[in-house]
């Protein structure tokens, strides 16, 4: 049986008016009944109805988080982050993956808003979800456009891929490829290859292009194919789209017999740091994601307090080249 506050009160020997003070952290209150109420809640097994709560007009304390996935260190790293602030600032998160589902991804959003989130940071890769053109719920985005009433938190996806076409280039390497996840939207991958191809045309160094998935690559066919096309072609560098395929084709390749870097260069992006503690030979661009998590949150609370306000951050975040210590 679920216990009630009535019941909370009853045990801690108060009344429910003094329970609720407590839940609510409402008014002057001694220490010893704040105790009794906590210890009859923890007793009782008691939750406060965070439903209830945001009724009546007060804070859920609850934001909801969408990314794609949490296989990929990027994602991991960044939730984890922005779990930590909230936390120091009295909130906690649900968290939803969405993968490259759209009808998940709009049963998440439905569910968050049933449950009485204050906001929603979302990363989502799903594109033309109506919900989110439509949703009353403070949303904002991390580095995708999902809508004009959504605001944007970019880093500089253009500088990152400039920066490894100019290390791939530092190498020597003259026959280069670049994979990519590209959905043909101005999605972060489209426009690090566009950074990309600004630093090898100005060294009148070709590009080739691939579009692979991680879901592509975690077949052996696929980054079989993928190896037999590079040793074929006589690729040099290759500009992964994320640190995940940097490292499945690097050890592909050392299966097939090459030396990397000494044969074939690879750069990966992201440059999270347990990806930099495992693999710290892999140069890769690193995201900042300390300062992405922050301005989210900024960027949200300003939705929540003053709601259908215009607030884009006027500058992208910077990102930097890590590469392998001597």
């Amino acid at each position: 049986m679920v216990a009630k506050l009535s019941d909370v009160a009853a045990l801690a020997g108060v009344s429910v008016t003094t329970v609720s003070r407590v839940i609510n952290n409402y008014g002057s209150l001694s220490q010893k009944t704040i105790n009794k109420v906590h210890e009859a809640m923890r007793e009782l097994h008691y939750q406060p109805n965070a439903m209830a709560r945001s009724l009546q007009g007060k804070s859920s304390q609850f934001i909801g988080l969408i990314f794609p996935n949490m296989e990929n260190p990027f994602f991991t790293a960044l939730a984890s982050e922005i779990e930590q602030q909230l936390f120091e600032l009295g909130y906690k998160v649900i968290i939803a993956t969405s993968a490259n589902n759209v009808e998940k991804e709009r049963q998440y959003l439905q569910m968050l808003a049933a449950n009485q989130v204050e906001g929603i940071i979302t990363s989502s890769h799903n594109l033309g979800i109506g919900e989110y053109q439509n949703t009353f719920l403070p949303i904002v985005s991390y580095d995708r456009y999902l809508a004009d009433n959504v605001p944007i938190v970019s880093e500089d996806n253009e500088q990152g891929g400039y920066l490894a076409g100019e290390y791939l280039l530092s190498t020597g390497a003259k026959r280069l490829l670049m994979l990519s996840d590209d959905d043909g939207s101005e999605s972060p991958t489209h426009q690090r290859y566009a950074g990309f191809l600004r630093a090898t045309q100005q060294n009148s160094i070709p590009v080739v292009r691939q579009n692979y998935s991680l879901q592509g690559f975690a077949t052996s066919k696929d980054i079989d194919n993928m190896v037999s096309y590079i040793i074929e072609n006589g690729i040099e560098g290759v500009f992964a789209y994320n640190d995940v395929a940097a490292i499945q084709l690097e050890n592909a390749l050392q299966k097939a017999g090459k030396r990397v870097p000494e044969d074939i260069n690879i750069i990966g992006y992201d440059g999270t740091p347990i990806v930099r503690r495992l693999h710290p030979n892999l140069p890769t661009i690193v995201q900042p994601i300390t300062a992405a998590a922050s301005q989210l949150i900024e960027v949200l609370f300003a939705l929540i307090k003053t709601p259908r306000t215009t607030m884009t951050p006027d500058s992208l975040l910077p990102v930097s080249l890590h590469l392998p210590k001597d």
